[in-house]
């Protein structure tokens, strides 16, 4: 495997469970860069006034890290994983934007996707919204807490939509709501065994853990 991508809905824990990955197999890491954004605090305050300048200035970020440390993977590192998978993009901007800007945010988002690289396999970690909630209640992102159960479902459904469009690279789904890699080391043990120790088809393939 050279690209592995993990992602998952706001609060499942994406970020720690790559970095825990990276750690231990000396992984070369790529962690998106969401905390720089100028917008995103002002999007959690008025979706409507900032939605537009927040989904371009992720496009732009996401393609620039992922093409850059993608196609430049150097010889220290055995495989390179990533917090999250350019397509990300559009997943968000189709939930937040109004439809002419998505729109011609899409135009933009096809253009630049068929170049992008795509990974060996991409881990999706699936948690109801009620968890994804205490997930992000126990983080503590000030910008965060007022994120709607409405809006996680919304994300949840267009991450589903855009598996359902992918033929070209496997896609695992991992229901995770049973388990907590976080705190526990046997479920990180079982969830790190999921990811490594089996062949996955084209497509969606299905885990509950």
């Amino acid at each position: 495997m050279r690209f592995l991508v993990i992602e998952g809905n706001i609060g499942a824990g994406k970020t720690t469970f790559s970095k825990l990955i990276a750690e231990e197999y000396n992984a070369k890491l790529i962690l998106e860069q969401f905390a720089d954004n100028p917008f995103l605090p002002k999007f959690y305050e008025n979706q409507e006034r900032y939605s537009f300048p927040l989904e371009l200035s992720f496009l732009a970020d996401r393609y620039n890290q992922i093409k850059k440390k993608v196609l430049n993977l150097d010889l220290f590192h055995p495989f390179l994983i990533a917090d999250y998978y350019f397509a990300k993009s559009a997943i968000f901007a189709q939930n937040t934007l109004k439809d002419d800007e998505y729109h011609l945010f899409r135009q933009i988002f096809d253009i630049v996707f068929e170049s992008m690289p795509k990974p060996d396999l991409y881990v999706y970690l699936h948690a109801d919204t009620n968890k994804l909630q205490k997930n992000i209640e126990k983080r503590g992102r000030n910008y965060e807490q007022n994120i709607e159960t409405t809006y996680l479902k919304k994300i949840q459904n267009g991450y589903f939509n855009f598996f359902k469009q992918i033929t070209t690279f496997p896609i695992l789904i991992i229901d995770i709501n049973n388990i907590d890699f976080v705190y526990n080391p046997d479920h990180y043990q079982l969830l790190k065994e999921a990811v490594f120790k089996s062949d996955y088809k084209l497509g969606i393939n299905r885990l509950i853990l």
